[in-house]
């Protein structure tokens, strides 16, 4: 039987393993845009729970630790993989409810529980997803429980049917297959559920390794690998990194290569089998690395980075980051608790000083500071209604992934309305609140508002995060593109070249707006010329505006209507 320590142990543990993969699973993201958040947003759900149990009494019973873990998770849920985590961890609180202990089947009937709503919660359940992952892992586990009650035996089904199911995901989803991953979520949950087997099985709590994970020596990974493990220190500027593949009848001993790079440099790793060898070292002269290469056989694959261009991007990135958390730390401060005196009121989900001061200037009273790779959790929107002074107060996400987060605070506030209007771009939230008439009774003003933003199109420059192949799109590591509506339209060198070509194929006869946003590190000069190019082809006929956002991710955000 599983006691509550045993199970307070196990949601740890699972979350602590997952922590440690984080990386790796965000790195599943199958579109090539830099937010690949999946790990993340997971890690950081369950970790709520941890956080909370970490915390409680070990004699607590299993009802008691399930239904601490599950609000925790709610409340910090973030992104849609983050939610039916939390969804599913929902479950346990409603089937172990009023239990001192569980066996297996008890396990698996709350799993189902949480299985259900994961999938009532999304509006088209897909297959191959971490849903997919979860129901298969519950049948198997319910299958097993009808005859052995064991929970070591059931959990074990359930992490075997998660891992089979997870390796399914390709077959069901085309697009994962086409990437060669597996499915972000199902890898997450998999993670999850192996945490808590250990503990499950072996009375092994999983600690949380805040050092690298350990590198994954693939041809494709390794160079990326072996920079993590040595890049903290840079005595040398250039990170060179490069396959030779061997001549058989070159029979040089590689340790000669090894000790002549080490003369020219620091960092050394020369790695090698029968039919290649692996270099990476810092140093001053990549050329006379290379060239020393060439004495072993031919050079397959070369990399050579500017280290301390990197570190320096990187330092200002960090800083940036900690600017905004900081912001974000100050706000949360101010949001005190007042009571809904007004009739309506707004909150809204963007990034960026200038979105932030545009959706204030639209009338919204609150903005959450999130949107790509900074999804807020329930409880931020939840803190922002809580801060609105009004009985009913509309919701506007501006992103897909934030939606599900937002619609989880619906039931969790009494004492006012709270309404979810799904918008997934942030030209979708500025459209719905211009179309809002204070002039209109409330509910029918919502309504206007919720068929307000249906033909607005949408383009989002950004750059991609890691070489991918995207439909008919050959795609490198740091090109930029341009979604169009969230497809994948344009591949580009340049950010004006891409806004420009992204905006031309959002525009239609019926087109009589243009609204271009820049992003933080865009020029004054480049945003200019995308204006100057816009406004000579279309400015007869269509009104053009320009709006300093300084959001993250994304370059550019261009709104046609």
């Amino acid at each position: 039987m599983i006691n509550g320590t045993c199970l307070k142990n196990a949601i740890i543990s699972g979350a602590n393993n997952i922590s440690n993969h984080r990386s790796q699973i965000d790195d599943l993201n199958i579109f090539p845009v830099p937010d690949g958040d999946t790990g993340t947003n997971m890690s950081m759900t369950i970790n709520s729970a941890a956080a909370i149990l970490k915390e409680m009494d070990d004699a607590a019973d299993v009802s008691i630790v399930a239904s601490k873990a599950a609000s925790a998770m709610l409340r910090g849920a973030r992104g849609n993989s983050g939610v039916i985590s939390s969804l599913i961890f929902r479950g346990f609180s409603q089937g172990l409810k009023d239990k001192e202990e569980a066996d297996g089947k008890d396990l698996t009937d709350a799993l189902g529980k949480g299985v259900e709503a994961a999938y009532k919660a999304v509006m088209k359940p897909t297959e191959g997803t971490i849903l997919t992952v979860a129901r298969m892992a519950y049948e198997a586990g319910s299958e097993l429980s009808a005859t052995n009650s064991d929970p070591v035996a059931v959990w074990s089904a359930v992490v075997e049917a998660a891992q089979k199911a997870l390796d399914l995901t390709p077959e069901l989803l085309p697009v994962l297959k086409k990437a060669n991953v597996v499915d972000a979520g199902g890898k997450g949950l998999l993670t999850i559920f192996e945490g808590m087997l250990s503990v499950f099985r072996d009375g092994t709590v999983i600690e949380f390794d805040d050092s690298k994970e350990a590198p994954n020596v693939e041809e494709e990974d390794y160079f990326r690998s072996a920079a993590a493990q040595f890049d903290s220190d840079i005595t040398f500027t250039y990170c060179t990194e490069f396959i030779v593949g061997k001549d058989p009848d070159i029979h040089t001993d590689t340790q000669e290569l090894r000790d002549f790079l080490n003369t020219i440099g620091d960092c050394v790793v020369v790695v090698d089998d029968e039919e290649i060898i692996k270099v990476h070292v810092h140093t001053e002269n990549p050329g006379t690395a290379l060239q020393s290469a060439l004495e072993y056989g031919q050079l397959l694959k070369v990399k050579v980075e500017n280290m301390k261009e990197q570190h320096r991007k990187a330092a200002e990135a960090e800083e940036r980051a900690k600017a905004r958390l900081a912001e974000r730390l100050e706000k949360e401060q101010e949001l005190a608790v007042k009571e809904p005196t007004e009739e309506i009121g707004f909150v809204a989900v963007a990034a960026g000083e200038g979105l932030v001061q545009l959706f204030k200037d639209c009338g919204v009273d609150h903005v959450v500071s999130g949107g790509q790779s900074m999804n807020p959790s329930t409880q931020d929107i939840l803190s922002a209604v809580f801060a609105t002074p009004a009985k009913k107060v509309v919701v506007l996400p501006n992103n897909k992934n934030i939606i599900m987060a937002a619609e989880q605070a619906v039931p969790l506030v009494t004492d006012r309305e709270v309404i979810v209007i799904p918008t997934r771009t942030i030209p979708q939230g500025i459209s719905a609140l211009l179309s809002y008439d204070s002039e209109l009774e409330p509910d029918m003003a919502v309504s206007v508002m919720k068929d307000s933003f249906a033909n607005v199109q949408t383009g989002l420059v950004t750059y991609a995060a890691r070489n991918s192949e995207f439909g008919s799109h050959k795609i490198k590591e740091n090109d930029i593109i341009g979604l169009e509506n969230g497809k994948l339209t344009v591949t580009e060198k340049d950010i004006v070249k891409t806004a420009v070509k992204l905006t031309k194929s959002l525009v239609s006869k019926e087109s009589s707006f243009i609204t271009v946003i820049s992003g933080e590190g865009v020029s004054k000069e480049q945003a200019d010329k995308v204006v100057e190019t816009l406004t000579a082809k279309y400015g007869k006929d269509m009104e053009i505006t320009y709006v300093e956002g300084g959001q993250p991710v994304y370059y550019f955000i261009i709104s046609v209507e």
